[in-house]
């Protein structure tokens, strides 16, 4: 039989860098969760991610045991390292602050497109130029 779901709980952690401190402790708190054991497996799990927030949604069940499924770094994340930006326009429209080469683009829209609500590369380059648009980047051929 399958476990009782108690809650859901969606956080935007560091890469690696789970630790007890707000956010993290608190929201598990509350649930009953073990914050360390979630803390040392989100670690061990998103390593390779290091230098991004990470999407989590950590699954509480009644017993208090947990499961949790990590999404890519969000877009605008990815875009602005691939222009290596610190961040954004303050004006997209008149402001631009970075060029990205249609490659690039193409990067990003692969390690992205399992979280977007389409499975075609061309349509996915679609959102993934919307969002660059939209934080001042130009793509270039």
């Amino acid at each position: 039989m399958a476990k009782a779901i108690a809650s859901y709980i969606k956080l935007h952690i560091e890469a690696g860098k789970a630790n007890p401190a707000p956010p993290v402790g608190p929201a598990l708190g509350q649930r009953g969760v073990n914050i360390m054991e979630f803390c040392k497996v989100f670690n061990e799990k998103t390593k390779d991610k290091m230098g991004f927030k990470v999407p989590v949604i950590i699954t509480v069940y009644s017993d208090k045991s947990f499961s949790f499924i990590t999404k890519q770094p969000p877009a605008s994340a990815l875009l602005m390292k691939a222009a290596n930006l610190k961040k954004g326009s303050d004006n997209p429209l008149k402001n631009k602050v970075g060029k990205i080469t249609k490659a690039q683009l193409m990067e990003v829209v692969k390690a992205k497109i399992a979280d977007l609500n389409t499975n075609d590369e061309e349509q996915a380059a679609k959102i993934i130029a919307g969002s660059a648009r939209a934080i001042g980047i130009t793509i270039v051929d």
